[in-house]
């Protein structure tokens, strides 16, 4: 194996390339589109302004270039921050020391407050307002006006502050710790340091544990009259500044993992290069940057009703809030992403959740932004040789085994004796109760909620003592013996380069994930050839309701998706013959769905057969999972017609309890994935009301700023959104295969309500950038650039009826037939309308 230093280096270096390139050729304001989209006014519409300040901290607009961010909001004199990293982290997977579930922290490197001195944000004359065009939130009263920016260049968030009162009273800029100055937890130590240095504030936070280190800087300064700084107390310090009637307060951070790197000069050097550049130059870059994001795709969308345009407005600022937080090394944390108010501690701690991590990342593919998606493909892949381990050591597997929650640099190492026993235990080889001292001494002291360890159950302290039982299943947990993550992560990797086209991505990033996951499965202990002919696997998961269950949904439908993936990866690298042939002897004898009679002929999928451990094997499918929707197993490519009528019985059912099927009243919530198994089995019905009815979702409060806190204390999160727009876009255009690893065919508007207008531009597999337009139940034409090149398959969108095609402005000929085969070379772009319908008839104006 590689070592983690070596792929890791290759890693950052090849990801920068694949995204510079990708970003150049996906980067075309000046597109020859049929649709004129005013791109200032569509964006416009997600804009959020407050006429009264919030009431509380997670309330507030949000801020950020990707790696670095904050809310902000206000208290009566000062406007407030939390500056907070995608790249900081107070412990990695090897931790001894957070065995409480919930303790373990991330994210945060300071919190500032700039002060006036007096009340001036009032209800009566305040308000604060989010730009999503430009990126920049606007604070203003009757006396001080303040824009906030986040430069997409550097880590620098820069406030620049018109301060109209006759007596200019000094403003007090505080700096302060997330914690106390020295913190212990056994031997996890982080020291915050507050200093003065050139007449800047700094903020440095190092974080040690054994050979562990992290750290941070947050250096703060401003470029306009006298100042001197302050220390308040041990735990803050102060710039105080004689200021004018105009001037810009600059926030630089910077974090490493090199003890060796002065993490302070590195913030000091991005404070520098913001002052010399000025804040006007800096807005003006950072408009460039922002708005060429907005004009790589889009979705504009109109209903007499106004729900369309709700809908429209929550996915653009889905879309800004992503851009805001994920594009640094890691992904953004669905609990509470760059968004904590409070310290760096929070619900779920610091372990990355697959299936909440999934609301966030599974709809950015369509958007045509792949920058936004490089964060996780960079987390994995760099934790790559941690994974491969892990098979080994914990399931006597090959390949690679990435769990449902992970740490940010994968799965610690173990001693062979307690990965051995390891092996033993949760295999069902060796009685639970008959564990020995030794491993139950090396477990106490490891994350909880880390899959690998997820049996164990917090019961608090008895005497001073710290008591950690198991939840009475023996080695099983919620999310212990879960393997279908890794395929879900493999399958992403895979759709990547369905959308990119990038064979180089798929030999360097996506097959390596692909051959790891279907070797892992083929070689798993509990994968057993029965009698029948067929591969059962044993001693799994169906994600965190059945726990040691047989056939589950969750695992047979990851097989069916990554085994097929894995062979046309390896056709078309030219590589691993031999494994070809005994992934395809797998597939092929590989056990079907478990499948049950929930009423007379009309079987469903449920969720495991017998035996099982824990858990009512004969429920429907997870719905905050559906895996045989992700995995292209049903669609409306699917040929099977007996498959395809048991997904759409399986997708009845969670609709009858009330008799009512999908109206305005049914709820959905947060992290369902119903709304988009509807669109991919094109019913309208999950478009009109299930999409704008998870935006709303009755689980939780949404807050003003159209997050959320459904993962408890600091979870900020958009979830929802994502998920909402995942099924959005799906209903607006799908490429989708008969089956998994087979060529695609471009669906538009496959699940459309009648009363909703819409005009796009999304990405589709292929690499195609398809726009079209819908009005009034009609759908105009059809735009497809091939930006690659290769054969282009496509739904007739007018059912049967003829086609004229158009190839760079030339009519080439009629086409009829359902689906349409179109041979495209590299830069074509062609269009698609009813016969006869003259091509400038279709050019249209988007506001």
């Amino acid at each position: 194996m590689q070592s983690i230093i070596c792929r890791f280096a290759c890693l950052t270096c090849s990801l920068f390339i694949f995204v510079f390139i990708s970003f150049a050729q996906n980067n075309t304001p000046q597109r020859r589109s049929l649709v004129d989209v005013n791109y200032a006014a569509l964006v416009s519409h997600a804009d959020l302004q407050y006429d009264t300040p919030v009431v509380k901290s997670e309330e507030g607009l949000p801020i950020g270039n990707g790696r670095m961010g904050s809310l902000v909001w206000t208290i009566p004199s000062a406007i407030q921050f939390q500056i907070n990293r995608v790249d900081v982290f107070g412990n990695n997977s090897g931790t001894n020391n957070f065995y409480e579930r919930n303790t373990d922290y991330c994210g945060g490197t300071g919190a500032v407050r700039i002060d006036f001195g007096e009340q001036m944000f009032n209800a009566s004359d305040f308000k604060e307002n989010l730009s999503c065009y430009d990126a920049t939130v606007a604070v203003t009263s009757k006396q001080v006006n303040a824009q906030v920016i986040a430069w997409n260049q550097k880590d620098v968030m820069a406030v620049h502050v018109t301060d109209n009162r006759n007596n200019h009273l000094p403003v007090n800029i505080d700096l302060s710790t997330l914690r106390l100055p020295i913190t212990h937890r056994g031997n996890h130590t982080a020291i915050s340091t507050i200093q003065s240095v050139n007449g800047f504030i700094v903020l440095k936070q190092e974080f040690k544990e054994d050979d562990y280190y992290c750290a941070s800087a947050l250096v703060i300064g401003a470029d306009a009259g006298k100042s001197f700084t302050e220390t308040v107390n041990e735990s803050t310090i102060r710039l105080a500044v004689n200021a004018s009637s105009d001037y810009t307060i600059y926030m630089a951070t910077a974090a490493t993992f090199n003890k060796k790197e002065d993490v302070v000069q590195k913030a000091m050097d991005q404070l520098a290069a913001a002052r010399q550049m000025g804040y006007n130059a800096i807005l003006e870059n950072n408009k460039q940057w922002w708005h060429n994001f907005w004009q790589k795709a889009f979705i504009h969308l109109h209903s007499a009703d106004g729900e369309a345009d709700f809908v429209e407005k929550y996915y653009t600022y889905y879309l800004y809030v992503m851009a805001c937080c994920s594009r640094g090394d890691y992904p953004t944390k669905f609990n509470g992403m760059l968004w904590t108010t409070g310290g760096d501690t929070r619900k779920w701690g610091a372990l990355y959740w697959g299936a909440n991590q999934s609301c966030l990342y599974n709809a950015l593919f369509p958007t045509n932004r792949p920058e936004l998606l490089q964060p996780m493909f960079h987390m994995y892949s760099a934790a790559y040789d941690s994974y491969a381990l892990a098979a080994v050591q914990q399931w006597g597997s090959k390949g690679v085994y990435i769990p449902e929650t992970t740490s940010f640099d994968g799965l610690a190492p173990m001693p062979e004796n307690i990965a051995a026993e390891m092996r033993e235990l949760y295999l069902q080889k060796k009685d639970w109760n008959n564990r020995s001292d030794q491993f139950k001494n090396y477990t106490y002291t490891k994350l909880p909620l880390l899959s690998r360890w997820n049996w164990k159950k917090d019961t608090g302290y008895t005497e001073g003592h710290w008591i950690a039982a198991d939840k009475g299943a023996g080695p099983y947990g919620h999310v212990t013996h879960i393997f279908s993550r890794g395929a879900k992560i493999a399958y992403q990797y895979w759709m990547q380069y369905e959308y990119s086209q990038d064979t180089q991505w798929l030999r360097t990033y996506a097959y390596p994930m692909l051959k790891g996951v279907a070797e892992f499965y083929r070689n798993y202990p509990g994968v057993k050839k029965e009698a029948d002919g067929k591969y059962h696997i044993y001693i799994v998961n169906d994600n965190e309701s059945i726990w040691g269950g047989h056939n589950t949904v969750e695992e047979i439908s990851s097989m069916m998706g990554i085994f097929p993936a894995a062979i046309r990866a390896s056709l078309i690298l030219h590589t691993d013959d031999n494994l070809r042939t005994q992934w395809q002897e797998f597939i092929s004898h590989l056990s079907p769905l478990p499948v049950m009679e929930k009423s007379a002929g009309k079987p469903t999928w449920i969720s495991s057969l017998l035996p099982i451990v824990h858990g009512n094997a004969d429920k429907l499918p997870d719905a905050n999972t559906l895996p045989t929707w992700f995995f292209d197993l049903c669609n409306l490519e699917t040929k099977d017609d007996q498959q395809l009528r048991i997904a759409n019985n399986t997708y009845d059912s969670y609709f009858t309890r009330t008799g009512a099927g999908i109206d305005s009243a049914t709820r959905i919530y947060v992290l369902s994935k119903l709304a988009v198994a509807g669109v991919q089995l094109g019913r309208a019905e999950a478009t009109r009301y299930l999409i704008p009815n998870q935006l709303r979702t009755a689980e939780i409060q949404p807050l003003p700023n159209r997050m959320d806190l459904r993962e408890g204390f600091q979870t900020t999160s958009v979830q929802r959104l994502g998920r909402a727009a995942e099924a959005l876009q799906y209903a607006l255009c799908q490429g989708v295969p008969d089956k998994p690893g087979d060529e695609s065919v471009i669906h538009v508007f496959p699940a459309w309500p009648k009363e909703w207008d819409a005009s796009f531009t999304l990405l589709a597999r292929g690499g195609f950038l398809v726009t079209a337009d819908c009005s009034k139940g009609a759908i105009g034409f059809v735009q497809i650039e091939s930006p690659h090149g290769g054969v282009c398959h496509v739904k007739n969108p007018w059912s049967n009826k003829p086609v004229d095609l158009y190839i760079n402005n030339k009519k080439q000929k009629t086409l009829s037939g359902d689906h349409l085969t179109i041979t495209t070379h590299q830069n074509d772009i062609i269009v698609l309308v009813p016969k006869g319908v003259a091509l400038n008839d279709c050019r249209k104006k988007v506001l």
